[in-house]
């Protein structure tokens, strides 16, 4: 958060995008609407049809191996490589916006890591697969185990709780009584388990087997009966039970998925599809089609009878797009998958007659993807005119579009932060970004040598690459693009789609710059370099165009700073100063006021630059005469952006003297500036790593900030509703002192004696006290003098109790106050019982802490304040002895005045 100063900006956090997903194991309740998921130690909740955080649970300082939620919503099951597993209770608040999660048990189920879980449909029975091959099943809510399986020691790597179907259990499940026993016996060992329940698992080896959780006994499922062959011959990482066709699929890492019928032999399969790593099987459409995923990152349909598959062929996706895990809900016919890259697609179940439809030609796609990691964030920018989407360069050759509309989030709907849509093209990572005047175009370069300029058009769900750009030899670090806007009666205003920037300029770390024509749609498109020049000795690092596209500025690891014409690409003026790499540079707004230098004098806005650098400044730069105006020095690393703030209009600032800029740098700060003063007006903290980049909203005043902790934080100008509630607070507070005058005024103690209190005015609160103490017809039983004074006393908040006490702590420290401060405490003491005191809710992390040091000190000089009174007792004993020795030894007056003798001398004692 900021730390404001009288009459300066303010921001504080708006909106936070963070990561929700690194890996891992993901669980979905029946509601599809909690999402469970690892973010490292850590274990997240979120809403997600809204995308909201509902809650994030710490971990025990291990990484988790394995955690689900019931399908009632009612538990999360978290087990770590600690050997620990949790279970929370979870509650949902009315609005859905939270859950409260209450750990309910901790243990150590097994003597290895848990590393697969499941649950029973009934959310009652929760099973554990350990490394070692050890299975336990467990009651969730009585926290006991009810069966124990001795496997192989080989990783469990699949489980699946079934029931098998009513004809099947017929067939499969032996009814005759034994020999022996009584017919109406009920402590049959089962421990109330209904004899449909199976458990089936999978191992690493390959190994299928089926417990009857009735009869407490395993069945193997062999791929050949009579040789005793393997159902896989790798891991088995997926298992599904289909009641309506009383089938078992499983899939493996051997590249085969397998359906197994029941029959006189037992379990008997038949193999499929063995052209990938299958990661996730199950059964769609009442068990007649079956599903896969695996490597390839394609979601694939199977015809139950035939084996055919149903969806197209098509080619594999990417490495990052590999599917990883899935979840399927049949009540919402949503599957989601987990991707290698982090990414959870959700796919909607097709229907029958859609598929006959296609003719053979299905595509199955997600109709939504959600990002568990942007991971690292090198560049950002807002799209569109309403600054409604933004543009993300994370680590990846794909540049990722997320909705920011505020106003979002109905259900089913775009919410913020929400994943619309990828912009595929490049094949290395994306380093840098820019956007022209219309949000619609938008430039890219690339670790893979090229430039690319896109055409984004959300209304029509176009998102496509419109020219790409080679010629760089290595990677381009940095592009801009011209931000002129057409006149509003043009064409080009009217209909941007179809007006794409004059020309690109792109920077790359070969020290070259380039600029380059952008065809218009009717133009055939031509490969060709307009214009190129050796720009700099290092990297370029970063490129901007002036307001009025005349003008560009290159900033280098060669400590320079580079203003060349965008006509021919001359070098108008070179800046010089920085004594590291230059790593951001940018033009001033148009509109800017004249600003302020170091020296003195003016210098008209439009002719400002402000770099920041590597040697932890900041520069603002005159470009009449190419020198440094003023040089800002707060960040304790490499600055590696900066942006120029909103410059407000004279209806808005008639005096327009503020203007500011912000900048981001590797000490993860995010710092406002005052381009006049050259002081810093507020530090902006909420990232853990360090700033790559920063975005301004343009209207708003909006700063958006992200980096390498995966994080973007949108930090909200609360500068107007700081200062409209300071200047509300000094009102108050001159109307709550005058309120205070009049009080003591009538004499009415109890209000004025709370307001103080209130107030924090320590000067007259004890001039009350004194008042009250002092006072020369006490009530009768009143501890203070005043019952009145009692009654607030005695009902003081902890907040209040504590600040007096603070009080008399200080009155008591001296002794022409102290007798009003144990006047006062001793009220306090028999107004409250002692752990009253002891128990005091003080605010602040200190705050037990000085809550005892106040208490000792009150004891300190109260047995202080004793013991002098207890010497001056002492002391009066001698005097009044000394008196009485002279009254003895001392003529009587009376006897002298009876004899007349002459003048005696008398001693007054």
């Amino acid at each position: 958060m900021a730390t404001r100063q009288a009459a300066k900006t303010t921001f504080e956090v708006g909106n936070v995008i963070q990561p929700i997903y690194t890996g891992g194991s993901v669980a979905l309740e029946n509601g599809a609407r909690i999402l469970a998921s690892t973010l490292g130690e850590n274990a997240v909740l979120t809403e997600l049809t809204t995308g909201k955080n509902l809650a994030e649970i710490e971990g025990d300082g291990e990484p988790i191996s394995t955690l689900t939620i019931t399908p009632s919503g009612s538990h999360l099951i978290v087990c770590s490589r600690s050997l620990t597993m949790r279970i929370y209770a979870l509650t949902v608040s009315p609005e859905f916006d939270s859950i409260e999660t209450t750990l309910v048990r901790t243990s150590k189920p097994h003597a290895t890591p848990v590393v697969v879980l499941a649950v029973d449909r009934t959310s009652t029975l929760l099973a554990t697969g350990a490394a070692d091959g050890a299975i336990k099943i467990w009651d969730i809510v009585g926290g006991y185990v009810t069966h124990t399986v001795s496997g192989p020691s080989v990783l469990i790597s699949a489980l699946h709780f079934f029931e098998i179907a009513a004809t099947a259990a017929d067939t499969t499940i032996d009814r005759r009584p034994k020999k022996g026993s009584r017919k109406n016996d009920q402590d049959d060992g089962t421990n109330g388990v209904d004899s449909k329940f199976r458990l089936a698992w999978g191992t690493q080896d390959g190994k299928v087997r089926i417990f009857d959780l009735h009869k407490r006994t395993a069945t193997p499922v062999y791929s050949d009966a009579k040789r005793k062959r393997e159902a896989h011959e790798s891991n088995v990482q997926s298992i599904d039970y289909s009641p309506e066709q009383h089938a078992l699929l499983t899939g493996s890492r051997d590249k085969t998925m397998t359906m197994w019928l029941w029959g006189e032999n037992g379990w008997q399969g038949t193999p499929m599809l063995r052209h990938e790593l299958v990661e996730s099987v199950g059964f769609l459409n009442e068990g007649k089609w079956m599903y896969s995923a695996g490597e390839s990152g394609l979601l694939r349909i199977w015809d139950s009878t035939t084996h055919q598959e149903i969806t197209a062929k098509q080619d594999p996706k990417a490495e990052g797009e590999a599917i990883l895990s899935t979840i399927y809900l049949p009540e919402k016919s949503l599957i989601v998958c987990a991707q290698a890259d982090y990414t959870l697609a959700l796919y909607q179940v097709p229907k029958a007659e859609d598929i006959s439809a296609s003719a053979g030609e299905f595509f199955w796609e997600p109709f939504r993807r959600i990002s568990g990691t942007h991971d690292e964030i090198y560049d950002l920018v807002y799209l569109l005119r309403d600054q409604s989407m933004m543009a993300l360069a994370t680590n990846s050759e794909d540049i990722r579009i997320v909705s920011v509309k505020t106003d979002s989030g109905e259900e089913g709907g775009s919410y913020f932060g929400h994943d619309v849509a990828l912009l595929k093209g490049h094949e290395d990572l994306v380093m840098s970004l820019d956007v022209d005047w219309s949000g619609h175009w938008v430039a890219s370069g690339a670790k893979d040598n090229t430039a690319r300029i896109w055409r984004v058009d959300p209304a029509n769900n176009s998102f496509e690459c419109y020219a790409t750009f080679t010629g760089h030899l290595e990677s381009v670090g940095a592009v801009s693009l011209p931000k002129v806007a057409p006149p509003e009666d043009s064409e080009a205003f009217k209909n941007p789609l179809d007006h794409p920037p004059a020309f690109l300029i792109s920077g790359s770390q070969d020290r070259f710059v380039q600029k380059r024509l952008i065809p218009r749609p009717s133009q055939p498109f031509k490969e060709t370099t307009s214009l190129r020049r050796l720009a700099h000795e290092k990297d370029i690092n970063a490129l901007d165009i002036n307001p009025s596209g005349k003008l560009f500025a290159s900033a280098s690891q060669d400590k320079t700073v580079k203003i060349w014409d965008t006509e021919r690409l001359e070098v108008q003026g070179i800046l010089k100063g920085h004594k590291r790499g230059v790593w951001a540079v940018k033009f001033a707004p148009l509109h800017t006021p004249a600003i302020q230098g170091e020296t003195g004098g003016a210098v008209s806005g439009k002719g400002v630059i402000v770099t920041g650098s590597g040697d932890k400044t900041i520069k603002l730069w005159n470009l009449s005469d190419y020198t440094c105006l003023r040089t800002f020095e707060g960040h304790s690393h490499n600055v590696l952006k900066v942006v120029w703030l909103h410059i407000p209009t004279v209806e808005e600032d008639p005096s327009r003297k503020n203007v500011h800029f912000a900048s981001a740098g590797a000490d993860s700060l995010v710092k406002i500036w005052d381009a006049n003063t050259g002081e810093t007006e507020c530090t902006l903290d909420n990232h853990e790593d360090r700033l790559w980049t920063l975005a301004v909203h343009p209207k708003s005043n909006t700063i958006v900030s992200a980096g390498s902790d995966s994080k973007i934080t949108f930090w909200k100008d609360t500068t107007s509703e700081t200062q409209t509630a300071a200047t509300e607070a000094a009102t108050r507070l001159v109307e709550q002192e005058q309120e205070l005058e009049n009080y003591i005024h009538i004499g009415a103690y109890r209000d004025a004696i709370v307001l103080a209190l209130q107030l924090n005015h320590p000067g007259r609160l004890l001039k009350l006290f004194t008042n009250v103490v002092t006072s020369p017809t006490p009530e009768a039983g009143s501890f203070t003098g005043l019952r009145a004074v009692d009654q607030v006393l005695a009902s003081l908040s902890d907040e209040q109790l504590f600040l007096l006490l603070l009080r008399l702590r200080d009155w008591n420290t001296n002794a022409r106050t102290a007798p009003v401060a144990q006047r006062i405490l001793s009220a306090l003491v028999r107004s409250y019982p002692a752990d009253k005191f002891s128990g005091l809710s003080v605010k602040g992390a200190r705050g037990q802490k000085s809550l005892k040091e106040v208490l000792n000190a009150l004891k300190v000089y109260t047995e202080r304040h004793y013991k002098r009174m207890e010497e001056l007792v002492d002391e009066s004993y001698l005097v009044e002895y000394t008196l009485r020795e002279m009254d003895a030894l001392a003529p009587s007056l009376k006897a002298v005045k009876e004899d007349g003798e002459g003048d005696v001398d008398m001693i007054e004692v």
